[in-house]
């Protein structure tokens, strides 16, 4: 797959994969491509070359209205969590299911309370605060309840752990694992963070100049003698 913005290559012949019940971390530097691929599986941007496969269909040759559909197997977990500062915290989390679905407002109500608990927040302390009012890892929280509501079958992380203490890092880390376990979700995971990667991951790629020079697991990534790779890793 290629893709390039104003004839700058941002990513240059990367092939890569994650299946049912695995998670990918993609790896590397600022500018390096790593959020492209997150909007290339949106279908948000097109390559300049190559497929994107989202649930058996290549998303760069189907209508618009497929596209959408697609999507809806999809949840988006984004840097800095992108809550609605003027939406309480139920609303923030319902917001798909009220302006995508059919559903009651009694049965969006339980659906909530159901994928808050998940994300352990107790919905009845929770679900009419602002987002002010949340602390960083409360509202990281928030925002996976968010992409989950609905239920998708693939979940997209832009670094999720960004900015948080180590103690909460490593709470959003358990919470990712526990999607996997108990949901099992496809899971893309954009971080910089080695540790969290090597927690989380089933596999890793690092990027650098828009290609993949390492892809594997945490473990081998680790024992990887590459030298850019040893220089990332320290």
């Amino acid at each position: 797959m290629w893709l390039s913005f104003r004839n700058h290559a941002v990513l240059r012949g990367i092939t890569i994969g994650v299946d049912h019940g695995e998670t990918l971390c993609l790896l590397g530097g600022s500018g390096v491509g790593k959020s492209s691929i997150l909007r290339l599986i949106l279908g948000l941007i097109l390559p300049d070359n190559g497929e994107v496969i989202v649930e058996g269909q290549d998303i760069t040759n189907v209508s618009r209205e497929n596209l959408l559909k697609l999507r809806q197997h999809i949840g988006m977990v984004f840097q800095g969590s992108a809550l609605f500062d003027s939406l309480t915290v139920f609303d923030n989390v319902a917001f798909s299911l009220f302006e995508h679905t059919e559903m009651e407002t009694g049965e969006i109500r339980q659906r909530v309370d159901e994928v808050l608990s998940f994300v352990d927040l107790d919905p009845k302390k929770v679900l009419t605060l602002m987002p002010a009012q949340l602390s960083g890892g409360m509202k990281k929280r928030v925002a996976i309840a968010r992409a989950i509501v609905h239920q998708p079958k693939i979940l997209l992380f832009d670094e999720p752990t960004s900015g948080l203490d180590p103690i909460t890092t490593r709470v959003i880390d358990e919470l990712i694992l526990k999607l996997r376990e108990e949901l099992s979700v496809c899971a893309v995971v954009v971080t910089h963070d080695v540790q969290s990667a090597a927690r989380i991951a089933t596999e890793t790629a690092l990027l650098r100049d828009g290609k993949i020079i390492f892809n594997g697991t945490p473990a081998e990534m680790f024992e990887c003698q590459h030298e850019y790779v040893r220089s990332f890793l320290s």
